[in-house]
């Protein structure tokens, strides 16, 4: 058989093979979008029966007149046998843009009402995220707050996809708020679809750094987009031979091990962060499938 046939068929195999992936949700909970205490986001969850991670921003809390109620809906996510609880800080804040003692002093504050209602259901708070994914401005800072967290007993978590849901969810509530619900399902498509170009993407890039694929960590984020369309990803994932599985499973794989070669504070995909030279990194996300359009419509709204 011609060699380069034997090549395909056997990346073809890979592709097609059963595949892992660890629902990771940030900015839990979303206190602008909950009826009194719960959450339709949380239904939907709670429909589709899949394990998932969340992080949370205790500053949310207090972000509407209704603490108690938020309290509760945050003790309504935690509760969930499904559910695995995280970090992330009180305010959300750039760590590249803080001092080291006042990001500390963000850790601990966004752990208070965490740690305690997770000790209520007898599960661990052993993860961290940072906001925006910002690790740092530079290697100093880096080593200063891992350290840190170390000491506090926390796994920093990284994902290997995302798909910027955020920017997309800021169209799709500006067209629903404008009453436009045709412009509102159009952004939503093309987050579903980009999503899923997404997972593509980064099989193949795992297939050739690593020639496997990797369980992967998908980032997004407790907003109205997701509570409407987060269905779709899951389903056509689902179709495509994933499986969904805990975050603690998904860092199993050897290649969450892996040293984080950047330095800077942008926050992208540690399948990038993983790769040793700037230039080689560089051609890779220049791969990427591109959001060009959206971009340009969502700076547009602003």
């Amino acid at each position: 058989m011609n060699k380069y046939l034997i090549f395909f068929c056997f990346t073809a195999l890979s592709l097609s093979a059963q595949k892992k992936v660890a629902i990771t949700i940030d900015d839990v909970p979303n206190v602008w979008i909950k009826e009194k205490s719960d959450s339709k986001f949380l239904k939907l969850l709670d429909s589709l029966n899949i394990p998932v991670a969340i992080f949370i921003n205790e500053g949310h809390l207090n972000k509407t007149e209704t603490f108690a109620e938020n309290l509760t809906l945050l003790e309504n996510w935690i509760r969930k046998p499904y559910v695995t609880t995280g970090n992330h800080t009180f305010n959300h804040l750039h760590y590249s843009e803080s001092t080291l003692e006042n990001y500390k002093e963000e850790v601990i504050k966004g752990e208070e009402q965490t740690r305690r209602l997770s000790g209520k259901y007898r599960k661990k708070l052993e993860y961290f995220r940072f906001p925006f994914n910002d690790l740092g401005a530079n290697s100093l800072q880096h080593a200063q707050i891992l350290a840190f967290l170390r000491s506090k007993k926390y796994i920093n978590t990284p994902f290997s996809v995302e798909s910027s849901d955020w920017m997309f969810n800021g169209l799709y509530e500006h067209y629903l708020k404008k009453g436009d619900v045709v412009s509102a399902r159009r952004i939503a498509d093309k987050y579903v679809s980009h999503t899923l170009e997404q997972f593509s993407f980064f099989e193949k890039i795992s297939e050739e750094l690593y020639g496997r694929q990797i369980s992967h960590i998908y980032l997004c984020h407790d907003n109205r987009l997701n509570t409407d369309y987060l269905s779709q990803i899951t389903n056509a994932l689902q179709n495509r031979n994933y499986t969904f599985v805990s975050l603690k499973e998904s860092l199993k794989d050897k290649i969450y091990d892996s040293k984080d070669h950047f330095k800077g504070k942008w926050g992208f995909s540690w399948v990038y962060r993983w790769i040793k030279e700037p230039a080689e990194r560089s051609r890779l996300m220049k791969r990427e499938p591109s959001i060009a359009e959206i971009e340009k419509e969502f700076e547009g709204m602003r």
